[in-house]
């Protein structure tokens, strides 16, 4: 059972993370459906509002309730998510509320929190929104998956990137579930160490598939990087030795984590041939954020 102060830090951190994944997921569906599939623009235009204003409200609830190594991690926003928000508005049309990465900007730890129960009962009330939320997403992505499974619907993302973010989305859920309960998803090191692992592998196939065959260097770096995560995926399996696949798979996401970081810059500055919307290289540079922050505690636990 989480103490009132754990359960709110997690939740805080859980939603602040995932929210944000989320609602750029259907931002990323909304840019890329073929233009006469309108319904399908609009659910999910509706659902990212909603996200969004939920990630708002969570935002303005974690000032103040978040660790300094929660805020330094980068895997609620990093230095270039505005700037990618405003590069992808500006290349698409679609809007994004930068207001909210702005909001966030400002978040700050402090030495002091203060769990009272009414930030207690407002974050069961966070996490009862996320949840229906995110079963709103789900559904829609099962509808979205299917229709263009069955070439009923066109839409520029690859079929495996949709099952990719619905493996996510239901890994969110999982969370929410366990936190509603006040205790944390029952999963092994290894479970979390062949999740992610398989979500680092997936992200450097989909960005060899969006560059330019042109861009031979980067692409040869991002193919042998996701060997080298399917390789750590059986590692993760087998478990022999968990604390040295936590240590190759900590290497690993370090170096993609660089990879990332150097693709959102030359993305940024039109310096890389691709297909790669900005916003989604700064995506999945905060999901590395992410495991990295998950491997430390691995590390220290």
């Amino acid at each position: 059972m989480l103490s009132r102060e754990e359960f709110i830090k997690e939740s805080l951190e859980t939603n602040l993370f995932f929210q944000r994944i989320i609602k750029e997921h259907l931002y990323f569906y909304e840019t890329s459906i073929a233009p006469f599939a309108n319904d399908l623009i609009l659910e999910a235009s509706q659902l990212k509002m909603s996200l969004e204003t939920l990630l708002d409200e969570t935002i303005n609830y974690a000032k103040g309730a978040l660790s300094g190594n929660a805020i330094q991690a980068s895997d609620f926003i990093t230095a270039h998510t505005l700037q990618a928000e405003e590069a992808n508005m500006k290349l698409t049309g679609v809007p994004v509320n930068t207001g909210i990465t702005k909001n966030e900007l400002s978040l700050e730890s402090t030495l002091i929190p203060d769990y009272t129960d009414t930030l207690e009962n407002a974050v069961i009330e966070i996490n009862r929104k996320a949840y229906a939320l995110l079963t709103d997403a789900i559904a829609y992505k099962n509808k979205l998956m299917t229709q263009a499974l069955e070439c009923k619907v066109f839409v520029c993302v690859y079929p495996e990137m949709l099952s990719h973010n619905l493996r996510e989305e239901e890994h969110y859920l999982e969370i929410l579930k366990a936190l509603q309960e006040k205790t944390l998803p029952n999963n092994t090191v290894s479970d979390e160490l062949k999740f992610w692992n398989h979500i680092m592998k997936d992200h450097a196939e989909f960005v060899d598939g969006m560059l330019d065959p042109t861009e031979k260097v980067l692409k040869q770096t991002a193919a042998t990087t996701a060997k080298g995560f399917e390789m750590l995926v059986q590692e993760s399996i087998q478990a022999a030795n968990e604390s040295q696949v936590v240590q190759k798979s900590t290497e690993s996401t370090k170096n993609i984590r660089d990879y990332k970081h150097n693709t959102i810059v030359g993305l940024i500055n039109c310096n890389i041939k691709s297909i790669i919307p900005p916003l989604l290289a700064d995506h999945v540079l905060r999901e590395a954020n992410h495991y990295l922050k998950l491997l430390d505690k691995m590390k220290n636990s």
